[in-house]
């Protein structure tokens, strides 16, 4: 994408002669030779530099730098001036000036302060994404598998990743859809450039076009500076929006206008600024039920979909299981200081029949507790109860698996599957409680044991626990608090 310069000067001779240079460098010139001219402009178009002459018929150079700069705190500005002392230089570094461009110049010189600035402008743009990511990043991850599901998913990348279409990933929470789409970025030509990714489930509606688009100072209360969004910061990168199908209607139809135009304009302005970037979108519902509602556009969903990647649950892919455990063990292993430890072969063979509701993230949580928790190099079944792991229901009750399968006795099997429904509790004990489960439960003991089913499920993710419980979080947050949980 060309980078858009706008030249403010009252000598036309001036404008056309920087215009003719900086054209064939390859980039996009805009001309203004007044200052209401170029306000004009800027209030439409964003620009990557402005060249500002200090001295114009209707205006002083230094009030335009004060105007741009309460609209644009990262566009270098370099001012041009046939008038330039040092007094005014000073001065228009400190209203926020870049660079300083004396007349007469060669093309050689004006080049290179060109090609400076902008550099410095891409520069402190790439603080910026790196300052989001240091925030959003707990981790390293990458993308593990060999089983069938995953590597058709590899060929799929293998295929898709060298090109720009739009990708939809699909899949439950907790499969690694953000992994495989970091994983997709890092293998298309845009992988030097930016991956930005937006949580949409987690951003309340009146900030999520700031989010997204970016905002100027004064655009809403609370805006005290201008703002890029995340559209500009993954500008030549990916744009990734998880969870997509938490987006309203209004704000869909934003996102459409964006996607297809490859344009946006910050909350509070009027300007359009051009954005180059990949759009991989990511969600656990069903988007084509939500259409037929009338809950997504239509339009929106064609859009995403032009390739569509579904990531399977764990419970499909059992395969991967011991490759998984042992990432995270060594990644965990690493993280608290206690490398070479290692599943004992029971506990691998529990993991392997457990169902994993809560998928990749919840090994991933689990293998976390065991790393903290194990006393010794083998992790056993007595570290699942120390570790406080509950793994209740984990057995498959469809499944007519005998545990004695993949080397697991049958007493050890029974003393496993008490540990981990009971927290280490005796055999009799849970037996006991099993008959307890069978007695008559009032309403509020099922809704208790329902509402503490599903935030196990989601991880205790309490915004998506209540969209599935059909209650808004507030509901939930009161119901936890009276029967005393956090």
């Amino acid at each position: 994408m060309k980078e858009r310069i706008l030249i403010v000067d009252d000598d036309m001779a001036i404008r056309d002669g920087c215009a003719q240079v900086l054209i064939r460098t390859g980039r996009e010139v805009y001309q203004a030779g007044s200052g209401a001219e170029a306000q004009e402009m800027i209030e439409k178009l964003e620009f990557e530099l402005i060249l500002l002459d200090l001295k114009l018929p209707d205006l002083n150079g230094l009030d335009l730098l004060l105007h741009i700069r309460e609209r644009d705190s990262i566009v270098p500005v370099v001012m041009i001036t046939a008038y330039g002392t040092i007094h005014n230089a000073v001065e228009a570094m400190r209203l926020g000036a870049n660079d300083f461009l004396p007349k007469p110049f060669e093309p050689e010189e004006l080049k290179l302060v060109v090609n400076r600035n902008l550099s410095a402008r891409k520069l402190a743009l790439e603080n910026l994404y790196l300052r989001e990511e240091l925030k959003r990043r707990e981790g390293k991850r990458k993308i593990i598998g060999k089983s069938p599901p995953m590597e058709q998913i590899f060929q799929q990348v293998e295929a898709v990743a060298p090109t720009d279409s739009t990708i939809l990933i699909r899949g439950e929470s907790g499969t690694g859809k953000g992994v495989l789409a970091k994983y997709i970025h890092e293998q298309s030509p845009r992988r030097k450039n930016p991956f930005v990714p937006v949580d949409c489930s987690t951003l309340v509606p009146t900030l999520f076009e700031s989010e997204l688009f970016g905002h100027v100072r004064g655009a809403f209360t609370g805006a005290e500076k201008d703002k890029i969004g995340k559209f500009e910061l993954a500008n030549g990168g990916t744009l990734f929006l998880d969870e997509i199908g938490n987006v309203n209607m209004e704000l869909q139809a934003k996102l459409l206008k964006a996607v297809e135009e490859k344009e946006i304009s910050r909350v509070g302005s009027n300007r359009l600024t051009k954005v180059d970037v990949r759009i991989i979108a990511a969600t656990n519902r069903d988007l084509r039920a939500m259409v037929k509602k009338g809950e997504f556009r239509e339009d929106l969903f064609f859009r995403l979909n032009v390739v569509a990647i579904r990531m399977p649950p764990l419970r499909d892919r059992e395969g991967d299981i011991p490759e998984l455990a042992n990432y995270f063990l060594e990644q965990f292993g690493e993280k608290y200081k206690r490398s070479g430890l290692k599943l004992a072969p029971e506990v691998l063979a529990l993991f392997l029949r457990y169902m994993w509701p809560g998928n990749v993230r919840e090994l991933e949580n689990t293998i976390e507790r065991l790393v903290i928790f194990a006393r010794q190099q083998v992790i056993g079944l007595e570290d699942l109860s120390l570790a406080g792991v509950r793994i209740e229901n984990r057995l498959d009750s469809s499944d007519a698996r005998q545990p004695s399968q993949k080397g697991l006795t049958n007493d050890s099997a029974s003393a496993a599957v008490a540990t981990l429904q009971g927290d280490g509790r005796g055999v009799a004990e849970s037996q006991q409680d099993e008959a307890t489960e069978d007695a008559v439960l009032s309403l509020s003991e099922i809704e208790k044991r329902h509402i503490l089913s599903v935030l196990e499920k989601t991880d205790w993710n309490k915004a998506e626990a209540a969209r599935l419980l059909g209650i808004n979080r507030k509901t939930l947050r009161k119901k936890l608090q009276k029967w005393g949980i956090d």
